[in-house]
């Protein structure tokens, strides 16, 4: 029976191994190594270290060198720039690197790094600097050689970062009008491109927030109210946020700071109830509207006057009564409305009957300019009083909830005719 593949021949029922096979086998494997050995022992640990130009431009127009070499066996890499005066701006240190059959290429800007921790780049002063690559072997080795390139440039003002104020440093984005929003303030001394990044509580997670804004050298504000770019209220604790600023020359610096989220949440109000009797009147008469009003969202909201019970008349305006004390104020407060089919005013004039969503009684109410909360889940009974004097035979009254500032959040809803004699 002639031998298998493997050197392996068989006798009657057993299976013998060809032992003078093995040994050749042996022999050709050890053979194969020293070859092997011998080949990456000749090859040197660092050759062919060149730059593409000797000259680089360095003016913001986005010149570039090249540095290449080529590395023989495993080792290290360290890639520096020295200038006249001694001064080592290292481009890389330690890099690991296996041998290749192409060269490794570092494409150069006329940048470095720092160990500042606010400039973490910067352009490289003009002038004449050796270009040190160094390789350190897994065996201890260590090769460098070097080549001159010079750099033409201009000296330029750094992007500092200046007078970075935030204020407030906690704010509770809840649509109060209390320290819903912060304001990030600084100034740059030259134009520049900054991103800004918010860092969360955990550390890890990141949301931008600006993102290359070319920004010129003056002023800069940006609010952030506490949600991501996409509207996402982030839940609370304490975010960091990192500013970094670019110039065309590359110089790259970077302010931090700290932003408390806390008290944040979606304001959120339902008119659960409304009712408006007698639905016949003479003119001159009154009319009772009933509403109750619940905080359906998980943050308090905050209210203002006129409180339960107070009186109109139709030919009044809810900011026209006790001297303006109740005209629309920025930031969100929440009233209960009453409007009719036929009143022609815009948007201002809408709803011209407003009282408080107060659960508190009119009695425990210091009246003009009170204000109150309704907090989650609390439900307050509003009542309205509207005298009609208004020379009309049929009135389509209803109610409506209302944001100042913000909106109308139930609008047209309860409505009820009410039928006037003369």
């Amino acid at each position: 029976m002639p031998p298998d593949p493997a050197g392996v021949r068989f006798v009657g029922f057993r299976k013998t191994t060809d032992s003078s096979m093995l040994r050749f086998l042996s022999v050709l494997v050890a053979a194969a190594t020293l070859l092997l050995l011998a080949s990456c022992a000749a090859r040197p640990l660092l050759s062919n270290v060149t730059i593409s130009a000797s000259e680089l431009h360095s003016t913001g127009a986005g010149e570039t060198v090249t540095i290449s070499y080529t590395i023989g066996r495993p080792a290290r890499v360290t890639v520096a720039l020295i200038d006249p005066q001694g001064v080592r701006y290292t481009l890389r240190r330690d890099e690991p690197r296996a041998p290749s059959g192409e060269p490794y290429a570092l494409r150069f800007d006329g940048t470095a790094p720092t160990e500042d921790p606010v400039l973490l780049r910067r352009s490289l002063p003009g002038g004449t600097y050796r270009l040190s690559v160094e390789a350190v072997g897994d065996d201890g080795e260590r090769q460098v050689a070097e080549q001159t390139l010079t750099i033409i440039g201009q000296d330029a003002p750094l992007p500092l970062i200046e007078n970075l104020v935030v204020a407030p440093a906690t704010i509770s984005p809840n649509a109060d009008a209390i320290d819903d929003v912060a304001e990030i303030t600084y100034q740059l001394p030259t134009t520049a491109t900054v991103d800004i990044v918010l860092t969360a509580p955990d550390g890890v997670t990141t949301y931008p927030f600006v993102t290359a804004a070319t920004e010129r050298p003056e002023l800069q504000k940006h609010v952030w109210n506490g949600r991501t770019v996409d509207g996402t209220l982030l839940p609370d604790g304490v975010y960091t946020f990192t500013i970094r600023a670019q110039d065309r020359f590359g110089n790259l610096v970077e302010q931090r700071g700290a932003i408390t989220v806390a008290g944040g949440g979606q304001p959120e109000a339902t008119i659960t109830y409304s009712y408006m009797a007698p639905q016949s009147v003479m003119l001159g008469d009154v009319i009772t509207v009933t509403m109750r009003v619940r905080n359906s969202g998980d943050v308090p909201i905050r209210t203002y006057g006129p409180p339960s019970g107070y009186e109109y008349d139709t030919d009044q305006v809810f900011s026209s009564v006790e001297n303006g004390a109740y005209v629309v104020r920025s930031g969100g407060f929440w009233r209960v409305g009453v409007d009719w089919d036929a009143n022609s005013g815009g948007a201002a004039k809408r709803y011209p009957y407003r009282w408080a969503v107060s659960p508190r009684p009119p009695e425990q109410w210091r009246v003009p300019f009170e204000e109150d909360l309704l907090m989650p889940g609390e439900e307050a009974e509003v009542v309205g009083r509207i005298r009609i004097r208004q020379p009309e035979r049929r009135m389509g009254f209803y109610v409506g909830l209302i944001q100042d500032g913000v909106g109308f959040f139930q609008d047209r809803t309860g409505r009820t005719i009410i039928t006037i004699g003369f």
